[in-house]
């Protein structure tokens, strides 16, 4: 179930949602020049570590791992993201958009229950 289509299309949209969270974090830290880079850095920052640690052999991933890392240690980074977007959308005075994040990244776990496992075993 966690590597069904309508589950990865679900995940991608909370990952873009994720990193414009952060974003919008970075952004309503400060002013000026300072917010772009701010933003940019979260961003960026959050896709790189996203992108590079991977599970090998992921079967809700290309399979490939640039970075081989643990399961467990995947599945931090994940719920780091994810909260760290809900975070920032919440610290960035867009509560409900944060919360509409969390209930999505909540019903998205539930349905990866066989992911979850997997990594875990991993």
């Amino acid at each position: 179930m966690g590597s069904h289509p309508a589950n990865l299309a679900l995940r991608f949209v909370l990952e873009l949602a994720a990193l414009f969270g952060l974003g919008w974090w970075g952004w309503s830290l400060t002013d000026g020049w300072a917010s772009f880079a701010l933003a940019g850095l979260f961003v960026v920052g959050a896709a790189g570590v996203w992108g590079t640690f991977a599970v090998p052999d992921d079967p809700s991933r290309s399979g490939g791992a640039p970075v081989p890392v643990r399961g467990w240690i995947r599945l931090l980074i994940e719920l780091l993201v994810f909260c760290g977007g809900v975070i920032g959308l919440t610290a960035g005075e867009q509560a409900p958009i944060g919360i509409a994040l969390l209930i999505g990244v909540v019903i998205h776990y539930l349905l990866s229950l066989d992911r979850i496992r997997w990594l875990l075993e991993r």
